[in-house]
């Protein structure tokens, strides 16, 4: 039986079943601050059995101190074991999952039955999440893994709203389902262009992308570019737009979906922390008040301002056209860019203590952003470093500097350069 999704308070409906905002880290740093800025629950990596070897990665003494940090915030923790084993794959998967309870992760996400398997017997007080993998599309499968003792299902990318909601309708385990990030040529990553581009397994955890590489069109002869295939395009590329479902998140909570996914773990933090504080923000004034809600134009032109590329709402709303494809890198947005944290603040001379992440400097008009705060543009009229000798820029990654600033803001509030004087 599924919670009830609102009720009536005051004489005005309200939300009581608020989804969880499921947010990805590459690292322990992009962990806290997706924490910090509003998520319920985190998806990391592990050093084994994930789909993104070439992120950083957790290694189980930093998934122990996730977990220690997301318990203070009311937060879980989830690891991704997604591929799709080899039998030299599985060594030591025993082990490996032992090692995850006793670190107190919360669940894995899961695509081989094996590892589902195992994981039942070794780790039982983990939970199990079947993933987007293995491309779940109806009801009845559903139904299955449900009957299998599996927590929660996260739904293939390639469902439209009619079809998750008869999965609603007809099953009781837990939903999760994508809203923004990054949408595969393929169904939800079964794809094996990188194998044979570049002997990079995929489903393994070595994908190199190759769909969003640049091609030519050729004739069949291979002597002529075809540029009326391509109209005035000299390249394409195979990929579609990326996901952003942020204008559906109301008609999604009334459906009564369980957990609002976002995709990325190998984003920037500049990108984990603005979707994952504009969704929070979204979710909690939809759920304050659903029958008066209006969406901000605000929070869209938020969004837009983290590195990414076109969206669309993909199949939610039916079958997606060639409008919903990303032929060619000058359909991306521009984004604003991200140049600095927050770490203190020194009262007596009201200076705002700053860890440098991109170039700026004296002049700059710069934009302040946090999880419980309204945004602030501020002027840069004078940066010191460490030393306290003024300096005209900042120009080291990571150098600790100071601005003149007239309040203190939370640790890890992050800066944008809005404008370049």
């Amino acid at each position: 039986m599924r919670k009830k999704i609102a009720e009536i308070r005051d004489g005005k409906r309200v939300i009581i079943k608020k989804p969880e905002l499921l947010a990805p880290a590459g690292n322990l740093e992009k962990l806290k601050v997706a924490i910090l800025y509003g998520a319920d629950a985190v998806f990391i990596g592990g050093k084994k059995f994930g789909l993104r070897s070439s992120a950083d990665n957790f290694s189980i003494e930093e998934m122990a101190e996730g977990v220690q940090f997301a318990k203070a915030h009311n937060a879980k923790i989830y690891v991704t074991t997604n591929i799709f084993a080899h039998d030299e794959d599985l060594a030591d998967l025993d082990a490996y999952l032992i090692a995850l309870e006793g670190a107190g992760i919360y669940g894995i996400i899961v695509a081989d039955p094996y590892i589902i398997h195992r994981c039942q017997i070794v780790a039982p007080l983990v939970e199990v999440h079947l993933s987007t993998q293995q491309s779940l599309l109806n009801w009845q499968t559903a139904s299955f893994y449900e009957k299998e003792g599996l927590h929660r299902v996260v739904l293939a990318r390639e469902m439209m709203k009619e079809e998750i909601q008869e999965v609603i309708d007809k099953t009781a385990i837990e939903l999760e389902v994508f809203i923004h990030g990054a949408m595969c040529i393929a169904f939800s990553g079964r794809c094996t262009l990188s194998n044979h581009m570049t002997s990079r397994d995929s489903n393994r955890g070595g994908c190199c992308q190759s769909c969003r590489w640049e091609y030519d069109l050729v004739a069949e002869s291979g002597a002529e570019v075809v540029k009326t295939i391509a109209a005035d395009l000299d390249q394409f590329s195979m990929s579609p737009k990326d996901l952003s479902l942020l204008q559906s998140i109301p008609e999604m909570i009334e459906m009564g979906i369980d957990s609002f996914k976002i995709e990325g773990r190998m984003k920037s933090i500049h990108y984990v922390a603005t979707t994952v504080s504009v969704y929070r923000k979204l979710i909690d004034l939809y759920c304050e008040n659903p029958d008066d809600f209006v969406l901000d134009a605000a929070l869209i032109a938020e969004l837009q301002k983290c590195a990414n590329r076109a969206t669309a709402e993909s199949f939610f709303h039916g079958m997606p056209d060639e409008k919903q494809q990303l032929f060619n890198s000058r359909m991306e947005h521009p984004t604003k860019e991200f140049i600095g944290i927050t770490q203190g603040f020194q009262k007596e001379k009201n200076l705002l203590k700053l860890e440098q992440r991109n170039f700026f400097k004296k002049g700059d008009t710069i934009e302040f952003f946090g999880p419980k705060m309204e945004n602030i543009s501020w002027k840069v009229t004078a940066i010191f470093n460490a030393a306290m000798e003024e300096v005209d820029a900042a120009r080291h990654p990571q150098e600790i500097v100071y601005i003149p600033f007239d309040r203190e803001l939370p640790e890890y509030t992050l800066m944008r350069k809005l404008e370049s004087n």
